[in-house]
């Protein structure tokens, strides 16, 4: 950013919030060409932002504004300076819901720390999109007032010359470009006249106070419901379980049919749709960044973009023939030159849970539905004695319990070995998920002891990624 570009956020701040000593952070550019400052003085703080496109400018002010008298969590925009292309808005902090769920999944897994975060921002979707968006001025719209056919040909001409070309991936163009209008037309037919925040995914929504916010809306414009849902779930470096998605999905319905009548066999036929149009749209601008832009970090979500595409093509249910299409997008994850670009690794990830068989059995949030559950119950319980009442299986007295009373060695001595003999097996044909659970009355001494013994056990003697959650616990506390 220019020194006068700074030197016009200080007046602008200076202006709103009358404080000489101002100091500035340079914040590390995102997606977009829009250069961020944080400024901060001793009693305020807020975000100058410089964007040399006006109209872009014009959108995000409107929305952010319209938006907040409608009691969405976006940032207040504090002044805005045209001629100069400058703004200051609310500091929301550094935290996205990218940032906390990698923090947390490095811990957890996708645990329900995770996923409670992320109902919250399901249950707010429909209030931007229907509640927010019925009397927005959609004339602030840019470069479009509506998800239209021309915008959509300009998705899937992204993908294709972006994408495709730059990866060499063969395909016939008359043919795709056919695929292109069919696929259109159809997507067309679906209910439209909604707010689509058009990039509603894990980096655009921020928290504070563990509540979520939203940014960079400023491409929002007329459009289906289910496009914003699918950027959200199939949001590539964010990785959700397809479980996990789905049960997302019910959620968003249920809360969607509480202010807007919804066929769900329709809308979910639409929805894998627009999975695929925001699909093509995401590995376009992943082609654009990373292979004519030469920005790698780019590259590394095509991986989880192919196996997001995976699964969706085995779900996608569509009424009409995209025969050179469905083959172009089966063909991309056996492509040469996307195999060799940012490869996942195939680690082995173990989920270690303990839970109270009162409160039901864990979900299993890969997707794979298998593992093992254990219960703990025939084993001696520290619960009935009031010294170890408030304690948990990590406290000392609880495990000198269980070490020199109680005959829980002989309890997981097998288990040890069943489990074991499971990890040599899916490390030699490269599965990369195993759920091993162990369940007590409460889930808070049994269970806990003999899931941190087998997290234990399993990273001294494999080269395996351990995740541990106790579900009570994390919920109590």
């Amino acid at each position: 950013m220019k020194k006068n570009t700074q030197q016009d956020l200080v007046d602008l701040f200076k202006k709103r919030f009358q404080e000489e000593r101002i100091t500035i952070e340079i914040l590390p550019p995102s997606g977009s060409y829009r250069e961020y400052i944080r400024l901060t003085s001793p009693h305020f703080n807020a975000i100058g932002t410089w964007n040399d496109d006006v109209k872009e400018n014009n959108a995000f002010i409107e929305f952010s504004r319209h938006f907040k008298l409608k009691g969405i969590n976006v940032p207040e925009i504090y002044d805005y300076n045209p001629a100069e292309c400058t703004y200051i808005q609310e500091d929301l902090g550094n935290e996205t819901l990218f940032s906390f769920l990698s923090s947390v999944r490095e811990s957890e897994g996708f645990s329900d720390k995770i996923i409670r975060i992320y109902r919250k921002v399901i249950r707010e979707l429909p209030r931007i999109q229907i509640v927010a968006g019925k009397d927005l001025n959609y004339d602030f719209c840019y470069p479009r007032n509506a998800f239209d056919r021309q915008s959509m040909m300009w998705d899937l001409n992204y993908f294709k010359y972006y994408f495709l070309k730059l990866a060499k991936i063969s395909f016939n163009e008359q043919l795709l470009e056919d695929d292109f209008t069919t696929f259109t037309d159809y997507l067309l037919k679906a209910e439209s006249t909604f707010f689509m925040f058009r990039d509603f995914q894990s980096r655009n929504i921020m928290l504070r106070d563990n509540e979520p916010w939203f940014i960079d809306y400023q491409g929002g414009r007329q459009g289906a419901l289910q496009y914003d849902l699918a950027s959200l779930l199939y949001d590539s470096k964010a990785d959700i379980p397809e479980q996990v998605r789905e049960l997302l999905i019910d959620e968003y319905l249920e809360e969607l049919e509480v202010i807007h009548p919804v066929d769900r066999k329709e809308f979910l036929q639409y929805f894998y749709g627009y999975v695929l149009i925001r699909m093509m749209q995401a590995m376009g601008a992943y082609g654009f960044r990373g292979f004519y832009e030469k920005k790698e970090h780019f590259l590394k979500s095509i991986p989880f973009a192919l196996n997001n595409l995976e699964i969706v093509l085995q779900k996608v249910n569509l009424p009409v023939d995209l025969p050179e299409l469905i083959k172009v997008l089966k063909s991309l994850p056996e492509a040469q030159i996307l195999k060799s670009i940012a490869p996942r690794q195939d680690i082995l990830t173990v989920d270690i849970t303990s839970f109270s068989f009162k409160k039901g059995y864990p979900a299993d949030t890969s997707g794979n539905g298998g593992g093992f559950v254990f219960d703990c119950r025939s084993v001696r319980n520290p619960g009935r004695y009031e010294q170890y009442k408030s304690q948990t299986g990590k406290d000392e007295a609880v495990i000198r319990f269980f070490e020199e009373d109680s005959d829980m060695e002989d309890f997981l001595h097998p288990i040890f070995s069943v489990v074991e003999r499971t990890v040599e097996k899916y490390l030699d044909r490269r599965f990369t998920h195993l759920c091993v659970c162990f369940g007590c009355t409460g889930g808070q001494h049994r269970s806990v002891y003999s899931a941190e013994r087998m997290a234990a056990y399993l990273r001294n003697k494999y080269p395996v990624r351990v995740v541990i959650h106790h579900r009570e616990q994390d919920i109590n506390g």
